[in-house]
């Protein structure tokens, strides 16, 4: 990992998009963008209230402090810094040259690109940040039917891999997408997807890292 540009205070800029740490000013807007239906139907945690809010916000930070899941306040500066969703890279360990990334984009902003934006920014800093660490791939995963999340994955250079049979607590088939390193989007079936041990078994979508605190989230929705 390199120490200067994984810390507690890394922003990452995206057009007009600015990917910062969450602050416990956020609360009221993060517990908005969770009354949205779809996002509680696509994400297995939940956020409905203060306490549950700041316990979201705790995880986040305490993931950040460690340099294993760091998570970004997405916000739009041309929006008066409107915040406008969450993406989140889940890395397990040295040495296996693979990590997950998750995302959600708040209702009132979908359709504007601001997904694809803003998992291109943090793949970019991923790949320099861990680059000592051996990373080499970053995978997305989604939920079959989530045809705007398989949209999001090709447009963001993340290439459809394989699907991923469902299994509880997972009700239904997924979808796993890769991006690597070299920039080249994998093909199904393709040997490089193979070069790391694979991450079923990590949270689908990484929107929470595995702790009772954060229950595992998956199939975000752009």
């Amino acid at each position: 990992m390199h120490e200067d540009l994984v810390t507690t205070a890394t922003t990452l800029s995206a057009g007009p998009l600015l990917l910062r740490p969450w602050l416990a000013e956020d609360l009221p807007a993060l517990i908005e963008a969770y009354r949205d239906p779809g996002m509680r139907t696509m994400l297995r945690s939940q956020v409905t209230d203060e306490a549950e809010a700041e316990r979201w916000l705790r995880v986040r930070q305490e993931g950040r402090e460690s340099g294993r899941y760091v998570s970004f306040a997405v916000v739009d500066r041309d929006r008066g810094g409107e915040l406008v969703g969450n993406v989140a890279l889940k890395y397990p360990a040295p040495g296996t040259g693979s990590a997950e990334v998750g995302y959600w984009t708040a209702a009132p902003a979908r359709g504007r690109g601001v997904a694809v934006l803003a998992l291109g920014a943090l793949g970019d800093w991923a790949f320099e940040a861990f680059a000592e660490d051996g990373l080499t791939r970053l995978e997305l995963l989604h939920r079959m039917d989530n045809e705007a999340s398989c949209r999001v994955a090709e447009k963001s250079g993340y290439g459809f891999v394989e699907v991923l049979p469902a299994r509880p607590p997972w009700p239904l088939d997924g979808h796993r997408h890769v991006r690597l390193r070299t920039g080249d989007a994998p093909r199904p079936g393709d040997a490089r997807t193979r070069d790391a041990p694979p991450t079923r078994d990590a949270p689908r979508t990484g929107d929470a890292p595995r702790t009772q605190d954060a229950p595992r989230t998956r199939y975000l929705r752009p």
